[in-house]
């Protein structure tokens, strides 16, 4: 990883970025050696920069003596999240005008997902989810949508440690339902959480494409209003959204 660099970089710094990645990457947890060989860097150097990210709590060293990312992370990622639902407050109001209903922002957080942004309905009923809720990936529109850009094996791994809890009926209950409905997912390009969450709720979601962190957009309301007619107005324009968002967060980096 370290052989591509912007040429007025700072090498430490990028180095650093570097193994937050890997580790990231790897489930949340890496030895050194893999370090060094992913990041393609001598042991002294990854050792070096370890000594410095872990006082600082941005790295925390296991019993084992691996690594894995640390809790002074959490302020920063907590911010970053805050800041992307604010920049991405005028589109999802503009979804909110559009078609009437609540509109999210969420990203994956660990395991799961949390809420970084929203826009109300001014209906009456509304969504009961709010910013900064997390909330499991199996059973949420937002959920499935960024599970279905995800490999088969990180899937599974999240789904194992976490559970498969069925808060309805609907609810996918086995890591067989669920990877067939992200197959359908990705066939389709949007998520539907058919009151898997909440019964009498009904939620469309679309992923944004390339985005920095994994992040999807929705919006969702009763059954009653958001019936299937509605999910063929609503996708296009989710999509649309999507897009525009991804555009503005590459601008943005």
């Amino acid at each position: 990883m370290a052989d591509a660099r912007n040429a007025g970089g700072v090498q430490s710094v990028e180095r650093v970025f570097d193994l937050l990645s890997i580790i990231t990457a790897s489930g949340g947890e890496s030895s050194l050696s893999e370090l060094a060989a992913r990041a393609g860097l001598p042991l002294p150097t990854i050792h070096r920069l370890l000594r410095t990210l872990v006082p600082l709590g941005y790295v925390r060293q296991l019993p084992n003596r691996s690594y894995a990312l640390g809790p002074g992370l959490i302020r920063l990622g907590n911010a970053a999240g805050l800041q992307l639902g604010t920049h991405a407050q005028p589109v999802l109001q503009e979804l909110v005008d559009e078609l009437g209903e609540s509109a999210n922002l969420a990203v994956l957080d660990g395991r799961m997902v949390v809420y970084v942004g929203q826009a109300q309905s001014s209906h009456s009923m509304r969504m009961f989810t709010e910013v900064g809720r997390r909330a499991h990936m199996h059973d949420t529109g937002v959920g499935k949508a960024i599970l279905a850009t995800l490999p088969e094996e990180q899937v599974v791994s999240i789904v194992t440690s976490m559970g498969l809890p069925t808060p309805t009926e609907k609810s996918l209950g086995t890591v067989e339902e669920l990877l067939a409905d992200l197959e359908r997912i990705r066939e389709r390009g949007y998520a539907v959480d058919d009151e898997e969450q909440e019964i009498g709720v009904r939620c469309f979601s679309v992923a944004l494409p390339q985005a920095p962190t994994p992040t999807a957009i929705s919006v969702s309301g009763p059954t009653s209003r958001v019936d299937w007619e509605f999910g063929e107005r609503a996708v296009p324009l989710l999509q649309r959204a999507a897009q525009q968002l991804s555009v503005q967060l590459s601008r943005a980096g």
